[in-house]
């Protein structure tokens, strides 16, 4: 009896410290971003170097295709417009970018057209075998999770565009010449230089950095993916295997699949803190400010554009807890409603509300990029904890999702 006490509370202990890593499988919504390079601007290649290391945000599935940078040698005209802008909507346009989102999405092969369901399926979280079992039969069952996947998978698909500027908020810092000028000053110190001039160049490098700060303007497209377009790309584009027909039949296709213009939002050009990082590291600064930005304007375009809102699992519900923090811009004024998962009988799911949440004030996890190097409050938490606003019983699992303050 004693040894089975033991073995209960030690599974009992495993199974909590294991919940704070354990991420729970729930049903993302799908982005690729890019950003707009001003060739012509102070710090480009750093701004460039540094978005190309930020991660799609871990609510989302990474759907980033290979060219992630637009190029331009001067302001893109109407960035501050709400309008769709015409410069990037021809981009997309002319790099065909809905029909390429689409391969991806099919893991479809650009010299043989052949696809296959195992992305769908992965982030679907459906029963392979029973999934490929129903597509086999061409049952109502497997259609069935063919629209589902689609309405909330293929359909779902986002294009993040990030129009950055740097902004010399600090007038009377020292900004002349640019961060790579100043590390190689600073390699130079480290390989045998005069330490004066190292000294010159590391306070010169502080003050740039006091001064460092960026505004993004991101545009946000959503795929179109229609009942009429999936039955087309199911019926005489999608390939088992090389089928010359069907690629050719994709290949003509292409400018028939488009990107629906949302909106856009502006980050406030804030100046961020660059505690925690080392004066020999500027890039990483710039990561920073690039980042957090970018953050920033993920949330707006979420509470402004319900379509992009995402939902996050709760991971435990004594306390009730979820791995959602600052980073998506919960505050003590936030509320979640709780969504049931729910799967028909046909194989697709819907959500059924069950409850309000809201975050308890000194409890929510500030999970900002470099919050921990900075020593903020709340950044080594690990989740954000909640209160019950209405509903009961509530499940691990269950999913979150904001609500308006509207």
């Amino acid at each position: 009896m004693k040894k089975f006490i033991i073995l209960s509370l030690f599974a009992a202990v495993f199974a909590g410290s294991y919940a704070q890593e354990q991420e729970i499988d729930y049903r993302r919504s799908s982005i690729y971003s890019i950003m707009i390079n001003h060739t012509e601007q102070q710090f480009a290649s750093e701004i460039k170097q540094a978005f190309i290391q930020i991660p799609v945000p871990d609510k989302f599935n990474d759907h980033n295709l290979s060219v992630r940078v637009l190029n331009l040698n001067e302001k893109l005209s109407g960035a501050k417009s709400e309008k769709e802008n015409p410069e990037i909507t021809e981009f997309l346009n002319k790099n065909k970018i809905a029909s390429r989102l689409v391969g991806r999405w099919f893991n479809r092969d650009i010299y043989t057209g052949a696809c296959n369901m195992e992305l769908v399926k992965e982030r679907g979280l459906y029963n392979a075998s029973e999934f490929d079992k129903q597509l086999a039969l061409h049952s109502a069952r497997g259609l069935a999770m063919l629209q589902d996947a689609g309405e909330e998978l293929i359909g779902n698909t986002f294009v993040l565009v990030n129009d950055i500027r740097y902004v010399d908020k600090n007038k009377g810092a020292k900004t002349a010449g640019s961060i790579i000028k100043i590390l190689g000053s600073v390699a130079a110190a480290y390989t045998g230089s005069d330490i004066d001039s190292f000294t010159d160049n590391v306070g010169d490098m502080v003050e740039t950095i006091k001064g460092f700060t960026v505004s993004i303007n991101t545009f946000l497209y959503k795929l179109e993916w229609t009942e009429e377009q999936a039955n087309l790309f199911y019926q005489e584009q999608y390939g088992d295997g090389i089928d010359k027909t069907k690629w050719t039949n994709f290949e003509n296709a292409r400018e028939s699949y488009k990107l629906k213009y949302v909106g856009k939002v502006e980050s406030k050009g804030g100046t961020t803190s660059f505690l925690g990082i080392k004066e020999d590291e500027p890039i990483v600064m710039v990561r920073k400010a690039c980042q957090r930005a970018i953050d920033e304007n993920v949330v707006d375009l979420q509470r402004n554009y319900e379509e992009f809102r995402t939902k996050t699992p709760l991971v435990s519900v004594e306390p009730l807890t979820a791995y959602i923090g600052m980073k998506e811009g919960v505050s003590a004024q936030s509320k979640f409603e709780v969504l049931e998962v729910v799967e028909m009988e046909d194989g697709s799911r819907k959500y059924n509300k069950v409850g309000v949440i809201e975050p308890i004030d000194n409890l929510i996890w500030d999970n900002r990029f470099m919050a921990s190097e900075e020593g903020a409050i709340g950044a080594n938490l690990g989740y954000t904890t909640f209160r019950t606003v209405s509903g009961k019983d509530f499940s691990k699992g269950m999913l979150i999702r904001e609500m308006s303050n509207k």
